[in-house]
């Protein structure tokens, strides 16, 4: 993350951690699946492109590292009550 200028996003949703992963793909971009941002936009692992927390608990943890309280805003889609039960 040092190499290379960083944007840090903050995802919030139904399964967003499963869902922000099968996005991901794997760790390894070779085992990833076509159409996932590791195997489309990566080589080596240790050149990654992409990084997400695999846990709610260290998703936490580093979303305070990058953002404070005040800068989190809850956005209500208006299409969330089509989408949501």
């Amino acid at each position: 993350m040092n190499s290379r200028p960083v944007v840090a996003l903050f995802w919030e949703g139904l399964n967003v951690l499963k869902t922000g992963r099968v996005m991901l793909g794997e760790t390894n971009p070779a085992d990833s699946k076509p159409g996932t941002m590791h195997r489309d936009f990566c080589i080596q692992v240790g050149r990654n492109i992409i990084h997400g927390n695999d846990s709610v608990k260290s998703a936490e943890k580093e979303i305070s590292l990058w953002f404070r309280p005040e800068e989190l805003v809850k956005y209500k889609s208006c299409a969330h009550h089509w989408v949501y039960e």
